[in-house]
């Protein structure tokens, strides 16, 4: 009988040690969450981010916000977010997602870093830190008013966010947007272009009154005198060919380039005049306010990786928007009508076919034809801009300016068809 209550005590007693033990290897929790996913996200701050070398930046598609054109990441406040990740010593990287709600609940799991997004200022939520509160309504006030876009104006007091418990980067970020003017901010979340002269660099979002040092170039679209996407210095020369080239059985000085590289893609040497006319005037030194660059306007990263050493050499321009619009018919070679693989082609090289691509899915599913450009594909091209169709499940790249490349395939058609009865 002893020897059975010794026994019994002895297993009570290796018990409560195995307990305690198993209680001081439990972390400690703070805060009013409980669970290992939050614990994880209250210790994420500066230093982790400094460490990682990326700030996870979530926002949503939008003009303003963040967006793609041709392969590189755009939108004036992400461009604003690269620019605080770079002083802090890390890279941007994006997180998109559909709606506030989501980026709030990928915030507070730990999924990003920042919101860099128009949030509306929720006192009651007491898990995120707004930060720029007064600076970012400032900001986009007068994004609004220099773009002539009513959209971009803040209705209400709104600001970036952080997790209330990053408290060191909530102050970094918070010191950040507030130590820029408004005029800072605006040129910082413009495009730039590396290595491009200062003369020949510009931006559309300026005028005298924002930027006095820098000309002003009007938007597009609007007057059929400027290109559809591009913007010249007043140091630019050539900007257009006179009407009298064309009796002379000429379209411009670059002729000879368009009839010796059109053959390599099957295309009328023709419709490679018309594309340049619309990107750049015929100007080989036309920089756009997107960054594009030369005769044949190539985003400098697409001209590298077709073998463009200098985008602003006419031949060399020329040769690389032809590798371009070859490898897109190449891509739309499924569609039968090689007219309409033109229309395709063209509208793919100046949106990007991811974003073409989007809007043959949407027209599939609203029961166009996805092969067929006008009065199909090209109507919901226009509805791209719409964030109603832009956050569609079966887009997958978002928004873009869907009446730039409605109008630049039609412009482009109609010149082509001047050109060939010249």
């Amino acid at each position: 009988m002893f020897r059975y209550i010794i026994y019994h005590i002895l297993i009570l007693c290796l018990f409560f040690i195995l307990y305690a033990c198993g209680e001081e290897m439990k972390p400690t929790v703070h805060g009013v969450f409980s669970d290992d996913s939050v614990v994880g996200m209250n210790i994420m701050d500066l230093n982790d981010v400094q460490n990682s070398g990326e700030l996870i930046v979530l926002t949503l598609y939008g003009p303003d916000t963040y967006f793609e054109f041709r392969g590189e990441e755009f939108g004036n406040q992400f461009l604003l977010a690269q620019d605080f990740a770079k002083t802090i010593g890390v890279k941007a990287r994006i997180n998109i997602c559909r709606t506030e709600k989501e980026m709030i609940s990928k915030l507070i799991d730990g999924d990003g870093d920042i919101i860099a997004y128009d949030l509306t200022i929720d006192s009651l939520n007491e898990n995120l830190y707004y930060c720029g509160k007064n600076v970012l309504n400032n900001f986009l006030d007068t994004l609004s008013l220099i773009e002539h876009d009513k959209s971009i104006k803040a209705n209400n007091q709104v600001a970036w966010a952080v997790r209330s418990s990053s408290i060191m980067l909530a102050e970094k970020l918070d010191e950040w947007m507030k130590s820029k003017s408004i005029k800072q901010m605006l040129a910082l979340s413009q495009p730039k272009v590396s290595g491009v002269n200062d003369n020949r660099h510009y931006m559309s979002y300026v005028s005298d009154e924002y930027f006095p040092d820098i000309p002003f170039f009007g938007d597009y679209p609007g007057d059929r005198s400027i290109s559809t996407s591009s913007y010249y210095s007043h140091s630019s020369s050539s900007p257009h060919e006179t009407s009298s080239s064309y009796t002379q059985g000429l379209i411009s000085r670059y002729d000879d380039y368009f009839k010796r590289y059109a053959a390599s893609c099957g295309l009328d040497w023709r419709l490679l005049a018309a594309i340049a006319y619309n990107e750049s005037s015929f100007n080989p030194n036309a920089v756009s306010y997107m960054g594009a660059v030369g005769l044949m306007q190539l985003m400098p990263s697409t001209a590298a990786s077709y073998g463009v050493s200098n985008p602003f050499d006419p031949e060399q321009s020329v040769r690389g928007a032809v590798k371009v619009l070859r490898s897109l018919l190449s891509h739309y070679s499924s569609i039968s009508s090689a007219d309409e693989r033109i229309n395709f082609a063209l509208a793919a090289y100046n949106a990007g076919a991811g974003h073409i691509d989007d809007a043959r899915r949407l027209a599939q599913k609203r029961g166009k034809d996805p092969n067929v450009w006008k009065n199909n594909v090209d109507e919901f091209v226009l509805y791209m801009s719409n964030p109603d169709f832009f956050n569609d499940p079966v887009v997958k790249n978002g928004y873009f300016r869907g009446g730039e490349t409605y109008n630049y395939v039609n412009y482009i058609r109609k010149d082509w068809e001047k050109y060939k009865k010249m």
